[in-house]
């Protein structure tokens, strides 16, 4: 009974960890205000290397949690009193080492554009997303909720 419970905890923590992942693929505005529209002008585009994605960023994902609760069920099944409970530990780090070299394997890290405009106020923002779409240096734009739209 008590091994039920501890695998529904881990399932439990694990679908919440991963219900938090969502990515929209774009980053906010890199100025405080990323409320309201702004206008102006792209006065340059540099790519940068992209996010490292898994969980909030951290490039832990999916296969790096689940192979460690593998690895800890496994573990567990070792042994019994204090040799079980290091067994469990040490099953759920190897697994976790595992998933994430797996995951790392089939990961092809997307590089991302920087954006800076030179705003109709004066002043400058930049702003990072995954998609240029059909945005070109001089092309009048828009930035609303920290996207880069032309107009």
């Amino acid at each position: 009974m008590k091994t039920r419970d501890t695998i529904v905890v881990i399932l439990i923590t694990v679908a919440g960890l991963i219900s938090g992942c969502a990515n929209n693929g774009l980053y906010p505005a890199s100025s405080s205000s990323s409320s309201g529209v702004i206008y102006g002008e792209i006065e340059a585009i540099e790519i940068v290397p992209g996010d490292k994605g898994g969980i909030a960023g951290s490039g832990i994902g999916v296969g790096t949690v689940v192979g460690g609760v593998v690895g800890g069920v496994i573990g567990h099944q070792v042994g019994g009193g204090t040799g079980q409970d290091i067994a469990t530990a040490a099953g759920a780090v190897g697994g976790a080492v595992v998933g994430h070299e797996l995951e790392k394997g089939n990961q092809q890290q997307q590089n991302a554009y920087q954006i800076r405009v030179r705003l109709n106020n004066g002043g400058y923002q930049t702003v990072t997303q995954q998609s240029l779409g059909d945005l070109r240096v001089g092309d009048r734009v828009r930035i609303d909720n920290g996207n880069i739209y032309r107009y």
